[in-house]
């Protein structure tokens, strides 16, 4: 299949290019329409109680929006204020009074709003009068056009309450989506509009030249575009994540540079490979006549020709190989049935399959046409001599480098214990923004306001006594409670608890209603929070099976060993672990978050639910991208007659530069992503960026050959009916003429 895809790339270059230049186009210009299809934070589970009660509520009380607007005095902090300075207005003001009474008089007559409480009348007043919260109900049957009508008259008029003395802050529901969607949206932008220049840069200096350097980020961009348009297509038959964007394309720009550097690198090896073999000069030199970076008879259409052949054959079965590791890695996200983990595993399998299809015909394809124009590789840089000397020096003590690597990264992973989740809200948004101010004001100085969801009990017909509903009402940690009935006999008891929805009164609260038994079924955010964790834990084995048997299989078939795939398993577990367990003790446990923005500092307590799944999956999948690009060589080595040491310091001194340079990148595109004000953006972001640093370096140039020395040959062991399997489906990498 490969050798057909170099022989398509060279003898129709400009077809292939004209055919990515197409997807491209579609790309940009179809899948920008992602960004209005994007959902909300999505916590539910399909088939789920919390689910199911939701579907059934809706049934008995068709479901509605609501958008809150905070009328504050300016300047008003977010935490309660004992005493208000001397002088300063407040809500019980009698022209603000007047403002908000006529203003709840006229939205009740806009069409399509159902209910707007007088918040004098009702418990919308602080008791310190500093704010006064008016919530807006739309009908829920309402068309997409007539919603966004009603939606813009109310807001308009919420806003007009405004005066020099109080400021009004809007946000919920349909508007708290538009904000998540804006944030998604202009974070990615703004993301790639700060890496592509600064990867650019770096790769003139790797490649030393601004035609090779620009190579990795067309395929990179072809990878963006192909990932939009992935989403696009997917939003029509599931719901996408606000995030989905931000973390497919974060994955598409990496992976679009690691794979056309590792290909790159390799085609610059084999070109100088040529001219050394044909006397002409080395790095730099002409063979018969030519030079190496101008014309002649070493770049003649015939020798590039054969150098893009061999650099498909060797990296390309590589890319390959590699691509085929990161899809498998996110089917572990595809088994969960939560639609928006799901749909970004799609996704992301989507992405990594187009990056390595253009790895292995689009850029063999530029690569026919404009390889003479390209220098060869530098002899002594391309041999990574330094990288070589580390790597002897590794497996001369190989013990010592285990044990003391092996402590730090089980030392770095154990904050990981600790790992709490929650539900995305408004707490996801910076600290700055209008949504984030109104969700800070209504937890402080509205108790329960910000709750008003959390636990939705719905009581059947034959359950609903009068007795068990008043228990209901008087649990534990429930500061406010509501009750209505329906024809049937059932009622809803919806239930305030104090704290989050991801706290431990309001989840304590789901899990003691269930334990009753009593017939009653709960809803609610908290409640989809507990059923959520609990799909985690439940299709963790099947999601780590299939994964771990997929790797295990391909790496077989890559190498023929049954060890080295568990050592890659286990390797690549300690470097996750231990990126985790920094990922929490930053951003849930708060030490040096403020960093990261006003909105992250002291901590947030919690992980959002999507980011630890998502984020083991794609750095499982980078690992062993790396281990791949490593193996290849150290295989090449073996077949080349060298003993289990020397392949290895073989293979580390010909991948450590190109695998330190791919980690740079990556870390860079990854770090860009964290400059946004989402938080599971920021945690996703510092997650994958030290998963990567942590594996380029005391995982691949340090633990990795400190592992395959202790073993030695037995680390290329299978069983002997295995060997036969290997013999007759296995694929080791192609060795071109650099070797």
């Amino acid at each position: 299949m490969l050798r057909h895809a170099a022989e398509l790339a060279i003898r129709r270059p400009r077809t292939v290019v004209a055919v990515w230049l197409v997807v491209f186009a579609i790309g940009l210009g179809i899948g920008g329409g992602v960004f209005g299809r994007l959902g909300g934070l999505g916590a539910s589970v399909p088939g789920s109680e919390s689910r199911v009660t939701a579907d059934r509520v809706d049934k008995l009380d068709p479901g509605t929006d609501t958008i809150d607007a905070m009328v504050t005095a300016r300047g008003l902090r977010t935490e309660p204020v004992a005493h208000p300075p001397a002088g300063r207005p407040v809500a019980g003001d009698a022209g603000l009074r007047e403002r908000i009474t006529g203003a709840v008089a006229d939205l009740r007559q806009i069409p399509g709003v159902v209910q707007v409480p007088d918040p004098y009348q009702t418990p919308g007043m602080t008791g310190d009068g500093q704010a006064i919260a008016v919530t807006v109900t739309f009908d829920g049957g309402l068309s997409s056009h007539e919603e966004h009508q009603a939606l813009k008259a109310a807001e308009a008029r919420l806003r007009a309450i405004g005066t020099a003395d109080f400021q009004v802050r809007v946000s919920g529901g349909p508007l708290l989506d538009d904000a998540l969607n804006s944030t998604a949206q202009s974070d990615a932008g703004r993301a790639e509009m700060i890496s592509l220049p600064i990867v650019l840069v770096l790769l003139i200096v790797v490649f030393g030249g601004l035609l090779a350097a620009a190579l990795p980020l067309v395929l990179a961009l072809c990878g963006v575009a192909s990932t939009l348009l992935a989403l696009f297509a997917f939003s029509f038959v599931t719901d996408l994540s606000v995030y989905s964007v931000q973390i497919t394309t974060m994955l598409g720009l990496g992976l679009g540079v690691d794979y056309a550097l590792l290909m790159v690198t390799r085609f610059k090896q084999e070109r100088a490979a040529v001219l050394a073999v044909r006397g002409g000069g080395g790095a730099t030199g002409g063979s018969t006549g030519g030079s190496g970076s101008g014309g002649g008879a070493s770049d003649s259409a015939a020798v590039i020709a054969d150098c893009v052949r061999a650099t498909v054959s060797a990296a390309g079965r590589t890319v390959f190989f590699s691509g085929l590791t990161v899809a498998v890695s996110m089917v572990g996200i595809v088994v969960y049935p939560a639609p928006f983990l799901r749909s970004m595993g799609l996704a992301s399998c989507a992405v990594v399959a187009v990056d390595m299809l253009a790895a292995v015909t689009l850029l063999p394809a530029l690569l026919a046409k404009y390889g003479h124009r390209i220098k060869p590789a530098n002899a002594r840089r391309s041999q990574g001599r330094w990288f070589g000397r580390f790597a002897s020096g590794v497996v001369r003590r190989p013990v010592p480098v285990l044990l003391v690597v092996g402590a730090a990264l089980v030392t770095a992973a154990v904050p990981a214990r600790a790992l709490s989740l929650s539900p995305g809200d408004a707490r996801e948004l910076s600290a700055s923004s209008e949504a984030r101010q109104v969700y800070d004001l209504g937890l402080a100085h509205f108790p329960g306001h910000s709750n008003a969801d959390h636990v939705t009990v719905l009581v059947p017909g034959g359950a609903a006594r009068p007795d068990y509903l008043k228990h209901l009402r008087g649990l534990p940690g429930v500061v406010e409670s509501s009750q209505k009935t329906y024809p049937d006999g059932s009622a809803v008891v919806r239930l305030t608890p104090s704290g989050t929805n991801d706290g431990a009164v309001a989840t304590g609260l789901v899990k003691s209603i269930r334990a009753e038994h009593q017939g009653a079924l709960v809803t609610g955010s908290s409640a989809r929070l507990v059923d959520f964790r609990q799909m985690l834990v439940d299709r963790l084995p099947y999601a780590a099976g299939a994964v771990l048997l997929a790797v295990f299989v391909l790496l077989f078939l890559f190498t023929g060993s049954v060890v080295i795939p568990v050592k890659a398993v286990v390797t690549n577990l300690l470097s996750i672990g231990a990126a985790l367990g920094a990922v929490v003790w930053v951003f849930q446990q708060g030490h040096f978050a403020g960093l990261f923005g006003q909105g992250v500092e002291g901590g947030l307590g919690s992980l959002d639910v999507t980011v630890p799944p998502l984020m083991i999956a794609v750095a499982f999948g980078l690992s062993m991208d790396y281990e791949i690009f490593i193996l290849g060589r150290i295989r090449e080595a073996r077949l080349h007659g060298e003993d289990a040491r020397g392949a290895v310091v073989t293979g580390i001194r010909y991948t450590g530069r190109v695998v330190t340079c791919a980690a740079a990148l990556l870390v860079i595109v990854f770090a860009c992503f964290m400059t946004g004000g989402a938080a599971p953006i920021l945690e996703f972001g510092m997650g994958l960026t030290l998963a990567v640093l942590i594996d380029a370096t005391l995982v691949r140039m340090m633990l990795v050959p400190a592992v395959l020395a202790v073993v030695g040959e037995a680390g290329w062991w299978a069983p002997r009916v295995l060997r036969g399997v290997y013999r007759r489906f296995g694929v080791s990498e192609g060795s071109g003429v650099s070797g």
